[in-house]
């Protein structure tokens, strides 16, 4: 697989219902159109993943994120912007993305991108995408390229140019469940 630089052309990619493999803020990931139902059933294919388990979504800012969540309180933004460290959120409601991104429940978890390459890319597709590890389900995620699988590699429609990964944190992000009743879940 060719590594791809161009933001546009990646996006466009998306935009065909693929897959890339691409640095975040965390860790190497597998991302698609979040709204894309096709291209969400090759991310889990390509994970071996049971599709009871829902995903994470990245969006480029608050605008977005509030185009695709019923309600976001404002502890939920506040917690983003006061962490030091990437956090996703759980939100009780998603709206408009394809089958398999939420949890049975409705819920979804989205982190706001504080990535370049993840913010450009997301405002070329003009929709939210999907990031999940990038490891078969089960085995330890990727830290680096170099210990993303083979079987990884070699189902991806885009590899995207390890010049746009950056300074991740190497670990995943925090994970915090807000409930309707006000209650905060550290969930990692």
């Amino acid at each position: 697989m060719e590594e791809v630089e161009d933001i546009e052309q990646i996006a466009e990619a998306l935009r065909r219902g693929g897959v890339m493999l691409y640095p975040t803020d965390t860790l190497w990931g597998l991302g698609c159109d979040a709204t894309n139902a096709a291209a969400v059933a090759k991310i889990f294919a390509i994970k071996q993943r049971a599709d009871a388990k829902s995903l994470i979504v990245l969006v480029d800012g608050e605008k977005m994120l509030h185009r695709y969540v019923r309600e976001a309180p404002t502890l939920a933004l506040d917690i983003v912007r006061l962490s030091s460290t990437p956090q996703t959120i759980i939100y009780s409601e998603g709206v408009g993305f394809a089958n398999g991104v939420c949890a049975a429940d409705g819920s979804v978890a989205i982190r706001i991108a504080n990535h370049l390459f993840c913010k450009k890319t997301i405002r070329s597709l003009g929709r939210p995408i999907v990031s999940t590890s990038a490891n078969i389900s089960g085995a330890n995620a990727p830290k680096t390229f170099a210990e993303i699988p083979d079987a990884v590699r070699q189902s991806v429609n885009v590899q995207v140019c390890a010049k746009w990964e950056g300074r991740p944190t190497r670990k995943p992000s925090g994970i915090i469940r807000l409930e309707a009743d006000g209650r905060v879940e550290v969930i990692r």
